[in-house]
């Protein structure tokens, strides 16, 4: 590894234990509403890191079953559209359609509707400046878990992916934006599973990566020697899954969770 910069997994998971412990400070507070996916993003780390056991997996239960009210999460399909509505009318309706493919057993070709209407946005992507690497992953990754991907141009996608990658190594959302952590899973998940990968340089990703711990207190940050947070250190250390980093559990590109867990609670092995 250039520099002999390691993955400070200690470290990290140190940060996340006492990011999670401090509920009244003012970081936490103003991400409040966004509580729920810091807990996915921290334990899906520690998980990876094989230190889930950080954490009192009780307790852990019991605070998202209090998150819990039936009337507050509305799933459905609507009409022969195939979009699907989830709590808010706001949600994006592909990320919306990955998440329930995943989830649930629902009509599968209305899902599917809603999928490829993305994924012909995606074809056009040349000529629409909003389309972004966050969109790709999750019409790839719908079509992935329902056995569609033949329907994509995998040398066009994979092309437009490849040109994510920056000078520095990291990678970006779309062209001309800046390189972000963050993007080592969107755009590298995406390329896993079109099997396109070898398109871009991963020693050079890693290294990125890898430039954006602070290494003394733990944590990822979005570009080198930026403030740190529970985002970017799960997009981090995801991405170094991908790359088959060592120390680090494998990842499902599509399902984004550890493959142990995929395994065992979707295809029960």
């Amino acid at each position: 590894m250039a520099d002999g910069a390691e993955l400070a997994a200690d470290q990290h998971v140190r940060y996340i234990v006492t990011v999670e412990k401090k509920k009244d400070s003012f970081e936490s507070l103003v991400m409040e509403h966004i509580r729920l996916n810091g807990a996915y993003w921290g334990l899906t780390t520690l998980d990876l890191l094989h230190k889930l056991h950080a954490v009192d997996a009780a307790e852990v239960v019991d605070w998202i079953m209090s998150c819990y009210h039936p009337e507050s999460v509305q799933v459905d399909l609507e009409g022969t559209s195939g979009t699907i509505r989830m709590s808010s009318p706001r949600s994006a309706p592909c990320r919306s359609s990955a998440s329930s493919i995943g989830s649930m057993s629902l009509t599968l070709t209305r899902l599917l509707i809603m999928s490829f209407d993305c994924k012909m946005r995606m074809d056009c992507f040349l000529v629409i400046s909003g389309v972004k690497s966050t969109l790709v992953f999750c019409c790839v990754g719908a079509l992935a878990i329902a056995g569609s991907l033949h329907h994509i141009d995998r040398d066009l996608l994979g092309w437009w992916l490849c040109e994510r990658q920056c000078k520095d190594g990291g990678l970006n959302g779309r062209p001309e934006k800046l390189a972000d952590v963050c993007y080592s899973w969107w755009v590298l998940s995406s390329l896993i599973m079109i099997d396109r990968v070898h398109w871009i340089d991963k020693e050079k990703l890693t290294k990125f990566i890898l430039n954006c711990q602070d290494k003394e207190n733990g944590g990822i940050s979005d570009r080198p020697d930026n403030a740190v947070d529970i985002y970017h250190t799960y997009f981090g250390v995801a991405g170094l899954s991908l790359m088959e980093y060592p120390g680090v559990k494998p990842m499902d590109p599509a399902y984004a969770l550890p493959l142990d867990v995929v395994n065992r609670v979707f295809l029960r092995k």
